[in-house]
């Protein structure tokens, strides 16, 4: 075993073995697996490996599409051959028009990435899948390249293929210590005797958190029992002639794949069970949980009401083995938070027929800095301090009762809420609050015009939508107040802060006391990175307000880039202050009558700061506005938000003022073209891609990505992010959804919402810079449908600013 090397990979599962191969087909040879035992002797020597193509976003669908033809490669290898059933096809069942509204969106979704899934009827469901009743189904998802994979094949054929690329394997290695030198390599510790690396990776399985401690840090991933069984022979099978599809009921919570001439059959049970939570036996090697078919019993008998032939045969075999789940049910792939020269690749809970996209994905960030999709679903980072082991295991749990059941749009599960509050959560609930979550903060989406109000969830336009115009028509028209927790904010002091700022922003840094800018942050591929607010403090102090699931991505790549001589100082504040957002023509008269500051237009113009007094309350106020009308952003501290609140709430009955929420800003925001950070904000496009030129200086000396972005300018935008108006009122067109011209994409929807000031549906995609012009019309796949829409000027309400600036 070598003593020194440039990665080592701790665990050898799927995700081991996929991104020790992956490394080095990006180049690099000189990596490392260590495994505590032997080769898939964790969860993957027990998966029911199944290899689908079905994803709810284009990252995961484009990461299993790889493992798709990866996998097919390997099953095509002379020298080493493995078993693969690929392409046997596959059925996601649904009973309700919301799920198969659900369905066609996904395969708008899909074909950008050039998958094609079929939607079809309960009929041809049964045609397709001769072993299944129809009683109760409304029809289903067909994936054509569906199929499942021999795990322990699959890791042994990447290994082999790492191997011959000069990678080592070790086995029966297990670590017991992890250390980080002051120059951020690590010591990696082993029965055997220490390894240096430059970059370490946690792609622990299961024990993912006994490496985590090492390091360390505790990562938000839970396990799970998850039992299926193995049947006898089944005649109907033996005698199709063809092999039988998969089969994902969320009905009735089970899945079915053929196995020989039986079925293996696995379950989603409500009354399912957490695994690991005391410490896993050191000694739980190729090992099961005892069986336990009595807690599945209610979801079995819904198995044989639509497989009638379940009931016509025996058991062969039943496994129970530990899954593992993250706190939303997406992988954990990518640098750790906090953390420099260490990532992971944990919580696949479809290790298998994902795994393959993951290490692809994974090692293009080790070795790029960035993979070739934007991978913030599956980043790390997108936690933020609040994931503790308890609230794991609660979302854990609701994870696995609800596998094949997708979010509808705007859906929070209840599962361990409410994590994150402010002092005004209790007093909004009172006022008739909706709550979603963002980063585990309860924020408010729109008031309730009942309290028994229950929303219809769904993928069109709802009974939420005339409330969401009531609340746009107060902000319009009069004023409206709304919390904004969570929101990232750092504070930076120090001599340098300006100069350091200067070179991690593409364009000009406002430097004067008493104003604020809006900045992008490039990585070296010159693509967009981070959106940042930048308020410049009367007393000196330099305010980086980001969204709100930034924290811990944002400060890792300030702190990543700070040189030891420079004088900045950077300390979060995110959790200490909370905004009010005031904002409509009457939100100057309202703040003027809660302070003694002069809020008029020549003293306080747009783009300015200040701190101040609301009432008892300091603040610091900035004039910004993501809605389009004149507003203010309030800073408050959280001991004193309510204080605040009380008087901004007094102050504004004399405005007719009225609460807003986030559903009523997401509306007014693409009214104005106005981007979201990892909706519209990728790392797939530049700026001049996504319409920022504006917000780029590159007569700057230097700033990060500059010469990747010049040689990028050279060669011409191959997307441009656009505005359009869709010819359709039942339904918006949701992030994912394709962008067409006769029969090819030609994009993808990032953003879509009903705009009530202009009454138009409205929605902004990247499309081929070719087909990015005004008035170009092109159509969008809403739902199935092919929906007319029209390229327009970005921002169509108050193109001018003039509200804003008023």
């Amino acid at each position: 075993m070598r003593t020194s090397t440039r990665v080592v990979v701790i665990g050898g599962g799927i995700a081991g073995c996929s991104t020790l191969y992956h490394l080095t087909q990006e180049g690099w040879s000189d990596v490392m697996l260590l495994e505590r035992n032997e080769l898939t002797s964790g969860t993957t020597w027990h998966s029911a490996a199944q290899v689908t193509n079905f994803g709810m976003n284009q990252t995961m669908v484009g990461l299993k599409t790889h493992s798709i033809q990866l996998y097919k490669e390997l099953a095509e290898d002379p020298d080493y051959p493995i078993n693969y059933h690929h392409a046997d096809g596959g059925i996601r069942l649904a009973n309700t028009e919301d799920q198969m509204d659900g369905y066609r969106h996904f395969a708008s979704m899909a074909r950008g990435m050039d998958v094609h899934f079929e939607v079809i009827d309960a009929a041809e469901c049964a045609r397709r899948h001769p072993l299944i009743s129809t009683d109760n189904l409304l029809g289903g998802l067909w994936d054509p390249l569906d199929g499942d994979i021999d795990p322990a094949q699959l890791c042994q054929a990447l290994a082999r293929r790492a191997r011959k690329a000069g990678a080592e394997v070790h086995r029966n290695t297990p670590v017991t210590g992890l250390r980080q030198l002051p120059d951020d390599s690590w010591i990696v510790s082993t029965d055997k005797g220490d390894v240096h690396a430059e970059i370490v990776v946690n792609a622990g399985g299961y024990r993912v958190n006994e490496v985590g401690a090492m390091m360390g840090v505790h990562h938000p991933v839970a396990s799970m029992e998850h039992q299926y069984f193995l049947t006898e022979e089944i005649p109907a099978i033996r005698e199709a002639g063809h092999r039988m599809p998969l089969l994902r009921c969320p009905i009735s919570d089970y899945y079915c794949r053929q196995e020989k001439n039986g079925l293996l059959v696995g379950f989603y049970e409500q009354d399912c069970k957490t695994w690991g939570m005391d410490g896993i036996d050191p000694n739980f090697v190729n090992a099961l949980c005892p069986d336990d078919l009595d807690r599945v019993t209610d979801v079995l008998e819904g198995a044989f009401a639509r497989m009638p032939a379940l009931m016509d045969t025996g058991i062969h075999t039943v496994v129970n083995g530990p899954i593992t789940y993250t706190i939303d049910g997406a992988p954990l792939v990518g640098p750790i938070p906090g953390k420099r020269n260490a990532f992971c690749i944990i919580g696949l809970r479809a290790g298998l027929g994902e795994g393959g996209g993951h290490g692809w994905l994974l090692a293009q960030q080790i070795v790029h800095g960035e993979a070739c999709y934007d991978t913030w679903v599956i980043d790390p980072r997108r936690f933020t301090g609040h994931t503790n082991v308890e609230l794991t295991a609660l979302k854990a749990i609701e994870d696995y009762q609800n596998e094949f059941r997708f979010h509808f749009p705007h859906e929070h599960r209840p599962a361990g809420r409410p994590v994150k509050t402010t002092p005004l959560t209790p007093v909004l609930a009172a006022e008739g609050a909706a709550f979603g979550v963002v980063n585990g903060w309860e924020r408010m989406e729109y008031i309730k015009p009942a309290a028994d109000f229950h929303e219809d969830y769904g993928f069109r336009f709802n009974n939420v939508f005339d409330i969401v115009a009531g609340e746009v028509a107060t902000v319009r028209n009069a004023v409206g107040l709304t919390e904004v927790n969570g929101f990232n904010r750092f504070e930076m002091t120090g001599s340098g802060v300006h100069d350091f700022l200067d070179r991690m922003i593409c364009g000009s840094v406002p430097r004067r006391a008493g104003k604020v800018g809006l900045g992008y942050l490039l990585n070296e591929q010159g693509m967009l990175k981070s959106e940042a607010t930048i308020a410049n403090l009367p007393d000196g102090r330099v305010w980086y307000g980001s969204a709100a699931a930034s924290e811990c991505h944002d400060m890792d790549w300030l702190q990543g880039h700070l040189r030891k001589d420079e004088d900045v100082q950077i300390r979060s504040l995110t959790n200490d202050h909370t905004i009010l957002v005031l904002a409509g023509p009457k939100s100057r008269d309202v703040l003027q009558a809660v302070s003694r500051e002069d809020w008029s237009r020549a003293a306080f113009p747009w783009l300015s700061v200040r701190s101040c007094f609301i009432g008892i309350a300091p603040a610091v106020v900035m004039s910004v506005s993501f809605s389009g009308e004149l507003a203010y952003e309030i800073h408050l501290p959280n001991n004193q938000l309510y204080a605040g609140y009380l008087a901004l709430r007094r102050a504004g009955e004399a405005q007719g003022m009225k609460l807003f929420g986030s559903r009523a800003v997401e509306s007014m925001r693409l009214e104005k073209g106005y981007l979201h950070w990892k909706s519209d904000i990728l790392t797939e496009f530049d700026p001049f891609e996504t319409g920022l030129a504006r917000f780029v200086k590159m007569d700057k000396p230097d700033f990060i990505g500059k010469s990747a972005l010049e040689n990028r300018g050279a060669a011409g935008p191959r997307k441009k992010l656009v505005s359009l108006i869709l010819d359709n009122t039942d339904a918006p067109a949701h992030g994912g959804a394709s962008i067409m011209i006769a029969d090819t994409v030609v994009g993808t929807v990032t953003s879509g919402d009903w705009g009530h000031r202009v009454n138009a549906n409205l929605a902004l995609g990247f499309v081929d810079a070719e087909f990015a012009q005004i008035d170009q019309r092109v159509e969008i796949d809403v739902l199935g449908s092919r929906i007319s829409a029209q390229i327009i000027a970005p921002g169509p309400y108050d193109p001018d600013y003039t509200r804003v600036r008023a």
